[in-house]
């Protein structure tokens, strides 16, 4: 019986490719290993290495059969996380629905001033002439734009972030390649966050939360107003998500200095006016308020889109957790059936076998 084991064992070995991983334990147990022994005259009861060959035991976890058993007990185990994290998603859809109500309203209080405000000055530059003002002319010609980059402190808001860092980014690589210095300043954290992964370290940053104040806005504007006139900047120009409905937020990038002449100065003016005691002097206040508004509108615009876009994130992930609950659910009683229909088998085949 050795003498033909021993023939037997090396044509199985020399089939194998060189590199190859063997299943076989490395010590033969019971009489093929005293077969081979006795036919090689040697009495360890292993198996003789070949160059190129690796011997391998298998874990003990891989011939781990699933029962059925096993297998209810895991999908139980999803079917509770699945459960816990539909609660959380919902939660934070309820809470972002009551923070976009606010902030909603916030902002359609504010946008029918910032309106106003952009008309009448372009009525009354239009009705004054020729109008010369440090905020409506080039900041001087230093190389340096400023971009403020708003975005959101909090995650789980779908595409907000991805859509105005992008934009941000676009504007960046365009204002360079004319040869312009860029300089990054940053409103929220996951832009703060951004900029440093990609090695751009803003040179400020700030942190308005989901209820920006017109004080802290308007101190924001009057830094930037007076760098402009001085000549640091040549540009200041704001990344942001406009608001247009519940199902549209528009990713931008505007021009916030020097300001644009708005379309009501390239025609005849609406109104007749008389300034007392010059259009100059109403400008001087009209144009730095024009600026301060729309910078806290910018603002406002942005958390509402952040909370639309969040609520709408959760309402998904909730809807999509709801769908694999029932799955879950599903698969749970195919195998609960099909573990009582197997123990049933049993049952009957054992019966039977003592009758």
């Amino acid at each position: 019986m050795s003498g033909c084991l021993e023939p037997l064992g090396q044509r199985s070995i020399a089939d194998r490719e060189p590199g190859e991983v063997l299943e076989h334990p490395k010590r033969l147990e019971g009489p093929v290993a005293v077969g081979i022994d006795d036919a090689k005259g040697r009495g360890h009861g292993f198996l003789q290495r070949r160059p190129g060959f690796r011997v391998r035991r298998r874990p003990a976890s891989d011939a781990t059969i699933s029962t059925p058993m096993a297998q209810i007990r895991e999908i139980k185990k999803r079917m509770v996380a699945v459960r816990t994290i539909q609660r959380i998603t919902k939660t934070m859809q309820m809470i972002a629905t009551a923070k976009f109500t606010a902030s909603l309203a916030r902002a359609k209080a504010t946008r029918p001033y910032t309106d106003r405000i952009r008309k009448l000055v372009g009525e009354v530059a239009a009705a004054a002439g020729d109008v010369a003002h440090p905020l409506l002319q080039g900041g001087g010609s230093s190389g340096k734009v400023l971009v403020l980059v708003i975005g959101s402190d909090r995650g789980l808001c779908g595409a907000y972030n991805g859509n105005v860092l992008r934009t941000a980014m676009v504007r960046i690589k365009a204002l360079k390649a004319q040869g312009k210095q860029v300089v990054v300043h940053t409103a929220g954290k996951k832009a703060f966050a951004f900029f440093k992964y990609q090695q751009m370290m803003p040179e400020e940053r700030f942190t308005f939360g989901d209820r920006p104040k017109y004080d802290d806005i308007q101190a924001l504007a009057d830094r930037y107003m007076d760098a402009f006139i001085s000549g640091g900047f040549e540009q200041v120009v704001v990344c942001s998500m406009r608001f247009v409905s519940n199902a549209r937020q528009v990713a931008e990038a505007v021009q916030l200095l020097p300001l644009s002449m708005p379309q009501a100065a390239q025609g005849a003016p609406t109104a007749t006016y008389e300034f007392s005691p010059g259009a100059s002097e109403i400008l001087d206040d009209l144009l730095p308020r024009s600026v301060k508004v729309s910078l806290f509108q910018a603002f406002n615009d942005a958390v509402v889109s952040e909370n639309v876009m969040r609520m709408v994130a959760m309402k998904a992930a909730t809807d999509n957790a709801s769908g694999l609950g029932r799955t879950l659910k599903r698969n749970y009683n195919r195998a609960r059936q099909a573990r009582i229909t197997t123990e049933l088998t049993e049952i009957v085949s054992g019966a039977a076998a003592l009758g």
